[in-house]
């Protein structure tokens, strides 16, 4: 079922929002220089220059409003929504400079996590789905650890900022559901891995350094929308 009203609304209100994100990108502030930087590595674009792209709003816009609408049009006017359509805009946001840095800063992520952690709890009170709000804190340190491993073992393959950004995700789809955690996280795996390779073939992006953190943002939506749906019909075989 559709919820036409929820997705209409969510779409104005992501979109809206998304449009905005440009203003959040240019405050971001720069990291600090590497020492062990490659000299010859071009340098960083900065987020000032980013935000100032032409058109760069209205495509923003455009993403928020398709996701919002989708987000919306799955889960109803529900509670979760308290979390999820702020949580729209600034994934947006994040997917953006990441695709253009190959960062995910610390400054937009914490605050996004503690922010979407809050929102949570006020969810949880709304609702007083106390095994939601378990799942949340279970979605938070099984993404967040997950990526940790995999960034201490190999921490050439995956950065730092996409530990912190899978902590964020993990709280959202896991206050959802398992569905949406478990199917959220290996989507972003899987089109990270193909979409990576398929990228670095067409010689979009460099076949070492490819920025991992658009396509995880594409595999939680994935998640929201049929993680549940996938998951119920593995476990019934």
């Amino acid at each position: 079922m559709i919820h036409v009203a929820a997705a209409a609304g969510c779409a104005a209100v992501c979109g809206v929002g998304s449009f905005l994100a440009p203003m959040l990108i240019a405050r971001v502030p720069e990291p600090e220089p590497d020492p062990e930087a490659d000299a010859d590595a071009p340098a960083k674009e900065s987020y000032a220059d980013i935000a100032a792209l032409p058109g760069l709003a209205w495509k923003l816009a455009a993403a928020g409003a398709v996701a919002g609408a989708l987000v919306g049009g799955k889960i109803g006017w529900t509670a979760p929504l308290l979390f999820l359509v702020p949580l729209v805009p600034v994934l947006v946001a994040l997917a953006v400079i990441d695709w253009r840095t190959h960062l995910l800063p610390t400054r937009l992520v914490w605050p996004t996590t503690l922010a979407t952690a809050a929102l949570i709890a006020v969810t949880w009170a709304v609702t007083g789905n106390d095994d939601a709000l378990m799942r949340a804190g279970w979605g938070f340190l099984v993404a967040y650890g997950s990526f940790f491993v995999l960034w201490f073992v190999y921490p050439k393959g995956l950065g730092y900022g996409d530990v912190r950004l899978a902590g964020v995700l993990g709280l959202a789809l896991g206050y959802l559901g398992w569905g949406p955690l478990l199917v959220g996280l290996y989507a972003g795996f899987l089109l990270g891995g193909v979409g990576g390779g398929l990228l670095s073939a067409l010689k979009v992006v460099q076949r070492k350094a490819f920025p991992f953190g658009p396509f995880m943002v594409v595999g939680a939506l994935i998640g929201v929308l049929w993680g549940s749906g996938i998951l119920d019909r593995l476990v019934a075989g």
